[in-house]
């Protein structure tokens, strides 16, 4: 190489080390960075195997034997798993729909041995006293299950004070965001159920006591929502969670499943914003909450992160977020004027990671604009009627008493999950917004209410929250930038950032992983109402 050559070359990798270091500016939003998990499908197999093996009635039946005439990837190639698929569809609707092992308290082989003699075959004493399935749903990413157990159950169990059933959850997944989580993968050990889970941890987390491990190269956690605190008959305690969630692991099972193409890693990027700028829409940076309104008057935490290019959940603009809590200490704006202000982490008694202190208000409230004076020409306008819709294609997550409907998304790309409050839960109910059912982007499923264990419980608004699928399970971020986004596309102009806070300084990037930077190696291993 040329001398002239040499310093052109060298030119260059300088030029790209700058522009390397150079700092993210302060109007670019970035996506997030995800990571894909290989799945050892041959372990799961194995696994299969010995539980099928302990029922010698039935398991002459099952071919473990690979087909090698057909595609690697096409579901006859393993004839084990199609067997036990047979038997699992029909109480796990769209199981095959899992890439990674679907583990559940479900035993398959027991059950269909009982079916061969003849014996009860009352579902729940092959899910280990469990009632059956609350909510089911499996796509591109892995999974996600709820079930119930009724005080009393269970023989064995320790007697409890909280007298209603209690909820267990669990999701398996082979993605997993990559968020700079200060408090991600700790957790004590289990020792009775260490030589089943080498690498199970137990951690209490935003509300939730959480079981978290890794098997056949897949993230899982199991988690029961509770307080940390004395057992009440209407309030479950931490401790009176962890045996029924014990018991839920010890269960555990592989009940089906189907091996598909890896997923591959999700890199971290600068989002499209539009070019044309908005006269209007203003907002206040990310973590600029009103002042003195965080934990111990603590402040917000700035995250330039859009977690999911979403349709903004209102119907129509012009639509504000604003505190529905504090707006009184923000004499500068009123409730339903730009620019918009973020509250994710305004105090509450929630635990938040990503806020100071660790508790805020886990998502972002949104108020419609008014309706204006009637006059010739205008549509009309109910202030009771203002429509909330679906952020995405999404499979609704809400029991029937829930005051909060949860979406989620499950794709090669994704693992997410949004919730709304405030809607009227019998509304929803009507409506059937239940479990298990699928909406489409941009679908009414409610209007904006003022619901809060009453009518008239809070103010018309809408509480809008995000959370991630990580190695902890599901945890809450900040949607602040990714409503931002969306209200961008919806009134299709870029927004102005205001707010001294912000001089001429780029914002820090919360947790992001831009593709010039190389992945740490990760570690192995939802609830709260708002005000």
């Amino acid at each position: 190489m040329g001398r002239n050559s040499f310093r052109f070359v060298s030119f260059l990798l300088a030029l790209m080390s700058l522009l390397l270091a150079a700092p993210i500016a302060a109007d670019e939003f970035r996506g997030p960075s995800l990571t894909a998990l290989r799945v050892d499908w041959r372990a799961a197999l194995d696994q299969l195997r010995v539980e099928i093996k302990s029922h010698p009635q039935i398991a002459g039946n099952f071919i473990f034997a690979l087909r090698r005439s057909v595609p690697r990837y096409d579901p006859r190639a393993v004839p084990a798993l199609v067997q036990l698929n047979a038997i699992s569809s029909r109480f796990f609707t769209g199981i095959t729909r899992s890439p990674v092992p679907v583990l559940l308290p479900f035993d398959a082989a027991a059950y269909l041995e009982a079916q061969y003699s003849g014996a009860s075959l009352t579902l729940s004493r092959y899910q280990a006293d469990f009632n059956p399935v609350d909510m089911f749903d499996a796509g591109p990413a892995g999974y996600s299950a709820t079930f119930s157990f009724e005080p009393g159950a269970g023989e064995g169990m320790p007697s409890r004070v909280f007298a209603r059933p209690v909820e267990v959850q669990i999701t398996g997944s082979a993605l997993v965001y990559d968020i700079a989580d200060p408090a991600g993968g700790k957790g004590e050990l289990v020792k009775p159920l260490a030589p089943t889970y080498p690498d199970l941890r137990k951690l209490i987390r935003e509300g939730y006591v959480r079981y978290a491990f890794t098997r056949f190269g897949v993230a899982y956690v199991v988690s029961i929502q509770c307080l940390d605190s004395a057992a009440k008959p209407r309030r479950l305690a931490c401790k009176e969670a962890y045996p029924v969630a014990e018991r839920f692991l010890k269960a555990l099972r592989v009940a089906g499943g189907q091996r598909t193409r890896p997923l591959m890693d999700i890199a971290s990027n600068v989002l499209e914003r539009p070019v044309e700028r908005s006269p209007d829409f203003s907002y206040r940076p990310s973590g600029d909450i009103i002042p003195n309104t965080g934990y111990r008057k603590q402040s917000g935490h700035p995250d330039m992160m859009a977690y999911a290019q979403i349709r903004f959940p209102l119907d129509k603009a012009p639509a504000f977020v604003r505190s529905q809590s504090y707006g009184k200490r923000d004499k500068s704006e009123g409730p339903t004027a730009y620019p918009w202000r973020d509250n994710f982490c305004e105090s509450r008694s929630f635990e938040v990671w990503q806020c100071a202190g660790g508790y805020g208000h886990q998502g972002e409230d949104i108020r419609a604009a008014a309706c204006p004076p009637p006059g010739e020409g205008r549509e009309p306008c109910d202030p009771k009627q203002r429509a909330v819709v679906a952020v995405r294609d999404a499979i609704v997550i809400r029991g029937a008493r829930d005051q909060a409907a949860t979406l989620q998304v499950n794709s090669r790309t994704e693992h997410i999950r949004f919730r709304y409050m405030h809607m009227n839960p019998h509304a929803l109910n009507a409506d059937g917004v239940l479990n298990g059912r699928t909406v489409t982007e941009g679908e009414k499923i409610g209007v904006i209410s003022n619901y809060l264990d009453h009518p008239a419980g809070t103010s018309m608004h809408l509480h809008f929250d995000v959370q991630v699928f990580t190695r902890d399970g599901w945890i809450w971020v900040s949607p602040y930038i990714t409503l931002v986004s969306a209200y961008e596309r919806l009134i299709r102009a870029r927004g102005r950032e205001v707010g001294p806070e912000i001089a001429n300084t780029a914002q820090p990037v919360a947790h992001a992983l831009p593709e010039d930077v190389i992945k740490p190696d990760l570690r192995e291993g939802s609830g709260g109402e708002d005000n």
